[in-house]
């Protein structure tokens, strides 16, 4: 079986290291808020390009906070990619905020900035853009906007770690960036972990604040906060594969480049890119008419997919609200889509088979 992501192998290759940074902190005897956390919160932040870093819990509240700090609230509205994992929008409602969802570029699976303008009322605060599956979203209009109307632009990074747009790293193109350090992510860790960049010194102190209980300092509470931490085991390791990203991006492109060049089925749409170079390839996602029956034939044939996603966040049942709403680009690119084995240690020998596979399907 072609494993569609083997964990355990991507991490092998780190083991001694992480072996090392863990043993420093179990000897350290401080778990939460220590060295490594600043560590890795200072590399990331240089790695990204921005003057601040701050671990938090997970990508969900990463968004969350971004939101509870700038003070959106009731009445206030988002806007956000209606294709997009759930978690995006569900940082919005958590504020008590409105998500405005927005059609996706067939091409790009990101936000249309095209369509952004007419989404705007007098109620919008934000445009939440989402980097999907490894692919920075075309940011010029969506600045153009933002700047002429007012708006914060929030960046939803935790798929695109790494990622490049006119020669800036996601999470230095907007105003607040969040990223999931989920362990499938391109820079994951062992667990649940997620993080904030900004240039935004005023926005960074009080996410810092209301992610540790409201306190700016030890039982000294000045907001109703709550507690989402990065601990001190998931930076250490987060601190040895950030060493490694740009390498492990560099052979996800490798892959990729090999699946657009060599994949020939008539049936399956190939992901479009345009910039080549800026793409991390978090996931690499077909689409075909057929996606159901094409992901049993490829089960049989020994190769593990997924499906990123089956159904819209506008169909799910925590949105009811939306039943009746239609978003028919969203709907067809969850109809189709499928995800092919792609990561840092997938060989040349299953690449070969996958792409063998798909172009004797039918």
């Amino acid at each position: 079986m072609i494993p569609f992501l083997d964990l355990q192998k991507i991490n092998e290759r780190f083991r001694a290291e992480m072996d090392a940074r863990i043993g420093a902190v179990l000897d350290s005897g401080r778990y939460l808020q220590g060295e490594e956390n600043e560590k890795f919160c200072k590399h990331f932040a240089e790695y990204c390009g921005t003057k601040y870093c701050l671990g938090v819990a997970n990508g969900l509240e990463a968004i969350s906070l971004i939101i509870r700090a700038y003070g959106f609230g009731n009445g206030d509205e988002i806007i956000v990619p209606a294709n997009t994992f759930i978690a995006s929008i569900l940082a919005i409602s958590q504020n008590g905020c409105t998500p405005v969802l927005v059609e996706p570029d067939p091409t790009t699976y990101c936000i249309d900035p095209g369509r952004i303008e007419e989404a705007i009322t007098p109620r919008t605060k934000a445009i939440l853009v989402v980097h999907l599956y490894g692919q920075a979203t075309p940011m010029e209009k969506v600045w153009e906007v933002a700047r002429w109307c007012g708006l914060k632009v929030i960046e939803d990074a935790a798929q695109a770690h790494g990622a490049m747009y006119r020669g800036k790293r996601v999470g230095n193109l907007g105003d607040a960036a969040a990223f999931s350090f989920y362990p499938g992510k391109n820079l994951g860790a062992m667990g649940d972990a997620g993080g904030i960049t900004t240039n935004d010194a005023a926005l960074y102190e009080k996410v810092k604040a209301l992610a540790n209980y409201g306190s700016d300092y030890k039982y000294h509470h000045i907001y109703k906060g709550t507690n989402s931490r990065l601990d001190e085991l998931q930076a250490a390791v987060l601190d040895v594969r950030l060493a490694h990203l740009d390498a492990d991006n560099a052979r996800r492109r490798e892959i990729a480049r090999f699946y657009r060049e060599h994949i020939t089925n008539s049936l399956i749409t190939l992901p479009e890119t345009y910039d080549e170079a800026a793409h991390v390839w978090h996931v690499f996602v077909v689409r075909c008419k057929e996606r159901d029956n094409l992901q049993q034939y490829l089960r049989r044939h020994g190769i593990e997919t997924n499906i990123h996603y089956p159904t819209p966040p506008h169909k799910q049942g925590a949105y009811s609200e939306w039943a009746e709403q239609s978003y028919p680009i969203t709907e067809e690119i969850h109809r189709e889509v499928l995800s092919l084995p792609i990561s840092p240690v997938l060989t040349d020998e299953e690449v070969r088979e996958v792409i063998h596979a798909i172009n004797t399907w039918k």
